[in-house]
């Protein structure tokens, strides 16, 4: 259930910087305050930690594939991946100056002033801490709504397919 609450979080974090693409604000040239400001609501939404896991990932993709073409390199290619991974972590900084200036670039410098004061908030540090339980218990009555409809769905084929005798 934790790596539904993650990934949901992820999830909810992808569809707020998707959202934030289709805002209606004009397409601007962020300014640094701008940028700064949309730093910060992505870290006060905890929105930085989608970027932790993808060095790692990649750094462990790659070693995996050249211990497969190679078992007897473990202890070389753990060494490598470890260099690696210190050395490129710190470029996922990166990801989070690209999800910056999304935000920046799509919302004014008071629109992003009033996110960063509502997330700084209680209420909204309610729904930092919140949404996840919520997205994941929304997703279980997708998830159980659906099935129930699939049912229904079939029910009716059935019906309308006996009532044109034919049997399915």
């Amino acid at each position: 259930m934790v790596a539904n609450v993650v990934g949901r979080s992820a999830c909810a974090g992808l569809l707020a910087l998707v959202l934030a693409a289709l805002s209606p604000a004009q397409a601007q040239q962020p300014t640094a305050n701008a940028l700064a400001m949309a730093k910060e609501i992505i870290v006060v939404k905890g929105g930085n930690t989608l970027y932790e896991p993808v060095v790692p990932q990649i750094v462990d993709r790659a070693r995996m594939l050249f211990l497969q073409a190679n078992p007897l390199l473990g202890k070389d290619l753990n060494e490598v991946a470890a260099k690696l991974q210190a050395e490129l972590t710190p470029r996922t900084a990166e990801l989070l100056n690209d999800g910056a200036r999304l935000y920046a670039s799509r919302f004014t410098e008071q629109e992003l002033k009033d996110v960063l004061a509502f997330y700084k908030s209680p209420v909204g540090r309610k729904v930092i801490t919140q949404e996840p339980a919520i997205l994941d218990q929304s997703a279980s009555n997708v998830d159980e709504w659906a099935n129930k409809l699939a049912d229904e769905v079939i029910s009716k084929f059935r019906n309308e397919m006996r009532r044109r005798g034919k049997e399915i």
